[in-house]
């Protein structure tokens, strides 16, 4: 097949982020696929002008110069979304195929892709990453009421001008069934696990270690990701608070960027523990994660705590998983029960920071719960979210689409992850 692959923000494993896409593709490419990935160059200090193309393990990426950073206000980042969809819908009607994958965020990513497939008449499959507009809705990011519905009707216009649908997560597939979308038509293939590239590395670990003359042997407690209003790295400013009340020798190790990162840094130095017992670092390439991961004790994943926020798919659990790291999350949902029925880490949902810190320092010293709680987590990496498995689902999906199937979409990915689902 030609694939047609609409991602705004794709990234390669040189770059900060998720490599979802790039994952995908590149396996879309070893299967034998033709994939022409359209996407944004973001660098804010660019001057490139105008399309231009890189191939990537095998797949043509196609770049257009749209300025984003997550430190943008709404209405510039609303601002690029609609200057790419513009462009994007050109590129993509240029190049034909023999289908459209178009994966959100933003949801705007529907306008080219749903505009290609009615010119070109090929159909088109629709990726959800996140419940938009739901959660900017929640977190006070779309106040304008008539934004909300434009919001609002642009995603119920994706989902239904899409053969069929790929969520992130059971909740996300949930949400678009909400909008009277044919479940048969809906898949669950969520973020997965690079069990490779993720192998615990001992070398590499020490390394990391040995580079950092406050951490040594110490238990560490690592977060990598974005520092945004709704990912609460704050609570980490909390927990290292307690620590230091408990004369914990766990340490702290933030690494990214965002829109908070400045206020928790401030946050941190009033609260004595910047420098002490919790570290900040920039963000690092894709890469470079499998050593911090290796180093690392417990991975922490943090979302502030809304219901709407239950459903994601965040990448850096499945590293987490797939490097063979417990893991800490401090909200419910789909992940939440997960890692309570595999014991691969702690659920701490509806605990007190003070509580979890507590637990947390007993767990972290804790060689044989470490063990186990390890070995869970890449057991769950291997039997449920191995990139190589959802890969080829992914790819079936699009199949049975191109062959005028797509009610079979849910029987190839209905999203069971749970003992006795």
């Amino acid at each position: 097949m030609k694939i047609i692959y609409l991602h705004q923000y794709f990234n390669t494993p040189e770059m900060s982020g998720g490599t979802r896409s790039y994952e995908m593709a590149r396996r879309m490419v070893a299967a034998g696929h033709e994939v022409h990935m359209i996407t944004s160059y973001r660098e804010t200090d660019s001057q490139k002008k105008g399309w231009f193309k890189t191939q990537e393990a095998g797949i043509n990426v196609h770049w257009f110069p749209v300025p984003y950073s997550n430190l943008m206000g709404f209405s510039q980042r609303l601002k690029a979304f609609i200057s790419f969809a513009l462009a994007a819908r050109k590129k993509v009607i240029e190049n034909g195929g023999d289908i459209i994958f178009a994966t959100s965020t933003p949801l705007t990513i529907a306008i080219p892709a749903v505009m290609a497939s009615r010119k070109k008449k090929i159909p088109m499959v629709f990726e959800v990453r996140d419940l938009w507009p739901e959660l900017p809705i929640a977190v006070g990011a779309l106040k304008n009421p008539l934004l909300r519905f434009s919001a609002c009707k642009l995603e119920r216009w994706a989902y239904h001008n899409a053969e069929a649908v790929v969520a992130l997560s059971p909740g996300m597939k949930e949400g678009v069934v909400r909008t009277d979308y044919p479940a048969e038509r809906v898949s669950v293939i969520p973020n997965s696990s690079d069990n490779a590239e993720f192998q615990h590395d001992p070398a590499a670990a020490s390394r990391f270690r040995s580079e950092r003359e406050w951490l040594g042997d110490r238990p560490l407690l690592v977060y990598t990701g974005t520092f945004g209003s709704i990912n609460g790295v704050g609570y980490l400013v909390n927990l290292a608070n307690e620590f230091k009340k408990l004369n914990s020798d766990v340490r702290i190790l933030l690494v990214g960027d965002g829109a908070e990162r400045g206020k928790v840094i401030s946050e941190a130095e009033q609260a004595g523990v910047l420098g002490f017992n919790l570290f900040v670092e920039d963000k690092l390439p894709k890469r470079e994660i499998p050593a911090l991961l290796s180093a690392a004790t417990m991975a922490s994943v943090l979302f502030i705590d809304l219901p709407e926020m239950r459903p994601n798919s965040a990448n850096k659990f499945f590293d987490a998983l797939a490097s063979g790291t417990p893991v800490m999350l401090n909200y419910g949902g789909w992940m939440h029960e997960l890692v309570k029925q595999r014991e691969c880490g702690l659920a701490m949902w509806g605990k007190s920071v003070a509580e979890v810190a507590v637990e947390l320092n007993e767990l972290m010293q804790d060689v044989n719960w470490l063990a186990k709680a390890g070995g869970a987590a890449r057991q769950l990496a291997e039997d449920c979210f191995a990139r190589d498995k959802l890969a080829k689902q992914l790819m079936l999906v699009l199949e049975t689409v191109v062959e005028g199937a797509p009610h079979r979409a849910e029987q190839i990915a209905p999203g069971n992850y749970f003992f006795n689902s």
